[in-house]
């Protein structure tokens, strides 16, 4: 057997976004690529900012010496600095250089903190809708995922997360703005999640860690200021990217980001560069780092995204489906018409319509829209959408 039983089954159960992408590769070239109407993965249509190759080609033009060579693995002095100067301004916390660690992408980053905090049977709590490869991350260092629902608006239900909690709760991971619902937490909810949490922490005489996953965090509508867990909670460490801000997820660069005010910041600090370093990761990409360094307050127009989440609301609504307005990110997550959200997708198929069904992210019923998409997708889509909910068994 080439693989272990393990990861037969991991590849049997998950992997409905990539599997969805890859059935579209397929048919567009069976089809020819202008007939698809593909909705199933999250990358970017959109090209980085102007700023972002004007850095590029700096760098190319005038190279700094030694900038491809190691650097200490948590990476450079000055790009940390960089980093730390804008959480500070958007937290208001004093964020300093030895509070970030770059890395490659948010993925990265959440395993380097899974593996740092994590004893073997640990429970990290998820919060459902979830994005599923969270299961693999934990899964990865010896810990259990538990799964608590949302409420119906997909925020947080506070109710579900205290009835999982267990003495071996170690840490809850949130995604805000969410994939796949586009949900944006309230600060009502990481008010009370962070009351919650410290009164389970003195209720059991343990140290539970929000782990807050943010690639999202500028892609944000309707005037909104982005909620921060940061100021609400000592215990809380940041993991995040460009892959979406900067439209860079091919590029592999993110960092953590270890809470100022937590108590155990230095030891924690050390276990993260250790980690980043024996995961096989050792840095984040050079060049990239140098590149990111002046780039922090940069963001790609997250009002592009927004007219596109408005037109899909509306025609969505208009033919009947079942459907929360997202406040961020770029993913619309109806309910199904019917109960079999597979079947329902494979009914869209018929139409060239690819999107993800809800299990793919814990709650059978829903599917996802990605919308990170030219507008002759979403119009093409559309009109998918229209066959299938007239008749949505196929």
């Amino acid at each position: 057997m080439a693989v272990s039983q393990k990861v037969r089954r991991f590849m049997e159960e998950g992997g409905w976004i990539r599997r969805v992408f890859e059935e579209g590769m397929a048919l567009k070239a069976q089809i020819g690529a202008d007939r698809v109407f593909d909705l199933s993965l999250g990358n970017p249509v959109m090209e980085p900012p102007k700023e972002f190759h004007d850095e590029l080609r700096r760098l190319a033009n005038t190279p700094l010496s030694g900038m491809h060579r190691y650097m200490p693995n948590p990476g450079y002095m000055e790009t940390r600095q960089a980093v730390a100067d804008t959480l500070q301004a958007e937290s208001g916390l004093d964020f300093g250089a030895g509070d970030v660690i770059m890395t490659c992408g948010a993925a990265a980053a959440a395993n380097v903190v899974l593996k740092t905090i994590l004893n073997e049977c640990d429970e990290v709590i998820i919060l459902s809708p979830y994005f599923w490869e969270y299961l693999y991350y934990i899964d990865n260092h010896g810990g259990v995922a538990v799964v608590a629902a949302c409420d119906d608006q997909f925020q947080p239900d506070l109710a579900a997360i205290e009835a999982v909690m267990t003495p071996k709760t170690r840490a809850i991971m949130v995604n805000s703005p969410n994939n796949p619902s586009g949900a944006v937490y309230s600060e009502d909810s990481i008010k009370g999640l962070a009351a919650l949490l410290e009164r389970k922490q003195a209720e059991h005489g343990t140290e539970i860690f929000i782990i807050s996953d943010e690639p999202y965090r500028r892609i944000i509508f309707d005037g909104m200021t982005f909620p921060q867990i940061l100021p609400h909670y000592d215990n809380s460490v940041v993991v995040t990217s460009h892959a979406k801000d900067l439209a860079l997820p091919g590029e592999r660069i993110g960092y953590i980001a270890v809470n100022p005010n937590y108590a155990g910041k230095e030891e924690l600090s050390g276990g993260l560069s250790f980690c980043n370093r024996t995961l096989g990761f050792v840095n984040a990409p050079a060049l990239m780092q140098h590149i990111v360094r002046n780039l922090q307050g940069v963001s790609v127009d997250a009002g592009y995204y927004e007219k596109k989440r408005d037109y899909l609301c509306q025609n969505l609504g208009e033919l009947g489906y079942e459907v929360v307005q997202p406040q961020g990110a770029f993913y619309l997550y109806p309910k199904a018409p019917i109960e079999d959200d597979v079947r329902f997708c494979r009914t869209l198929l018929n139409s060239n319509v690819l999107v993800v069904p809800g299990r793919g992210f814990g709650t059978p019923g829903y599917f996802r829209i990605s919308y990170c998409v030219e507008d002759w997708v979403l119009e093409g889509a559309v009109q998918g959408f229209a066959k299938a909910v007239a008749a949505p068994e196929g």
